[in-house]
């Protein structure tokens, strides 16, 4: 009888991979982010990744992070982020008690629907917008709701994905 692997990935490498390869269906230039809802089974709940809304075509809609020129509009104003639409494309019911795995620390404006949906884990990869302002706002909020906030550990480990 052979004895079973021993070199599988954990649930935090495997969940935090979801939200980095959701991350990937991104169409934005820049910033690439993906977020994976897990309940407290182990189950994936629902995705999301960065992008604009339904029906708000990736052509006709500024990429820019700048002012465009032609229409004085960045991106900011039309994209939903990863964590947001995770929780709208979850149709189960109850986010309660569950744990989100983002790729990027949750924005304030996410932090709220993150504690509204009654999440109560973020396990986030980067935090390269510690210390901004919207940044402090969700760690502050989260801190005040009781929402758990775990950066995630990195193994070193890589995964590779091929045929």
């Amino acid at each position: 009888m052979s004895a079973k692997r021993s070199d599988y990935i954990s649930w935090d490498e495997y969940f935090m991979g979801v939200a980095h390869l959701s991350g990937m269906r991104s169409k934005d230039p820049n910033t690439q982010v993906g977020a994976c809802i897990v309940s407290p089974d182990n189950k994936i709940l629902s995705m999301g990744y960065n992008g604009f809304p339904k029906g708000c075509s990736d052509d006709e809609f500024p990429w820019e992070r700048e002012n465009d020129k032609d229409s004085n509009l960045t991106k900011y104003p039309f994209v939903t982020h990863s964590e947001l639409n995770a929780i709208l494309n979850y149709r189960g019911g109850s986010l309660e008690g569950t744990k989100l795995y983002v790729s990027l620390f949750p924005c304030n404006e996410c932090a709220k629907a993150i504690i509204q949906a009654g999440i109560h884990t973020v396990v986030y990869d980067s935090d390269k917008y510690r210390g901004t302002p919207s940044n402090r706002a969700a760690r502050r909020m989260f801190d005040a709701a009781g929402v758990e906030c775990v950066p995630y550990s990195r193994t070193g480990r890589t995964i590779h994905i091929g045929v």
